[in-house]
């Protein structure tokens, strides 16, 4: 008999490609791993892996027996999912991601709401950007994830993956108090190309939007600093080291020093959960998505 949780660890390994990277995503060590596959090809009696460099790749025997394991996965998660569903209550362990404004913003309102409501079920949540945390949710890493698309750049989420949208997020412009604009009702972001702009860090889907926004404006942007919280963006602001786009959702206090202005043609980040359709059925994912939405709605008011 194959065992289920050394297949688990053979499917990490195959999704995640090294000894490392596979311990990190199953939270034991290396040597764990290791173990875990040197039993699981004793009992299969072929071998699974092979070296590779300084690594190991998984042989034609492995790559077979994990894309089994991956099946053989997704149907233990559907029988669990059939039997939580059975049962009607949201119980057990729920794994949930979300970018850093939404976490800030959703998470302690509805986490809180999850202990009140639902008190047989463990609530584990991290930070992840929404690229990150779509590919953990597809790899069974995470069971459901808070993610975005701006109106004007979609983010690319593969099939096999359910959602419900949860809220839109209007987003000003931050400058310095005394910038020429600072007074003004609305403002046009072409009217920023001469200034120095703060951006998320590079490679972020919300700096590649950025890029992208401000070159359809026609001009292209001089990006000063980058930083991934929007509280360290603002102290900069304050500090008047440029100018940034500021999403409302888990603002927080705004620096003294800081003015924030409308965008007369509105952006608008659309924020909505994702998680496994094979997962769809369970008790523990709606009531996450619910007390989400709840914690949405708070958020509108």
């Amino acid at each position: 008999m194959l065992n289920l949780e050394r297949l688990r660890t053979l499917d990490a390994l195959a999704r995640h490609g090294s000894v490392s990277a596979a311990a990190e995503g199953l939270h034991v060590t290396t040597s764990a791993v290791s173990q875990q596959m040197a039993k699981l090809e004793r009992e299969v009696g072929q071998q699974l892996l092979a070296k590779n460099g300084r690594g190991v790749r998984l042989t034609d025997t492995g790559r077979l027996l994990a894309d089994h394991a991956a099946r053989i996965i997704s149907q233990v998660e559907l029988a669990q999912s059939d039997i939580e569903a059975r049962r009607g209550q949201a119980v057990g362990e729920v794994r949930i991601g979300a970018f850093p404004t939404a976490a800030r913003g959703l998470f302690p309102a509805a986490v809180s709401s999850l202990r009140r409501d639902h008190a047989e079920l463990r609530v584990i949540s991290r930070e992840l950007e929404p690229e990150a945390a779509v590919r953990e949710v597809v790899r069974g890493d995470l069971d459901l994830a808070v993610v975005l698309d701006w109106s004007n750049k979609r983010l690319p989420v593969p099939g096999g993956l359910a959602q419900a949208q949860l809220l839109d997020d209007v987003t000003d412009v931050a400058m310095p108090a005394d910038h020429p604009l600072a007074g003004r009702a609305e403002v046009d972001l072409e009217e920023f190309a001469d200034d120095e702009w703060v951006s998320w860090p590079e490679g972020e889907f919300c700096h590649e939007w950025l890029v992208f926004t401000l070159r359809s404006k026609g001009f292209e942007p001089r990006i000063a600093h980058m930083a991934g919280e929007h509280h360290t963006q603002l102290a900069l602001i304050a500090a008047g080291l440029g100018v940034c786009v500021a999403p409302r959702l888990g603002r927080g206090p705004v620096p003294e020093g800081v003015a924030l202005v409308p965008v007369r043609q509105k952006m608008r980040r659309h924020v909505y959960a994702v998680w496994r359709t094979d997962a769809d059925r369970r008790p523990s994912i709606r009531a996450a998505v619910e007390a989400l939405r709840g914690a949405a709605e708070q958020q509108k008011g």
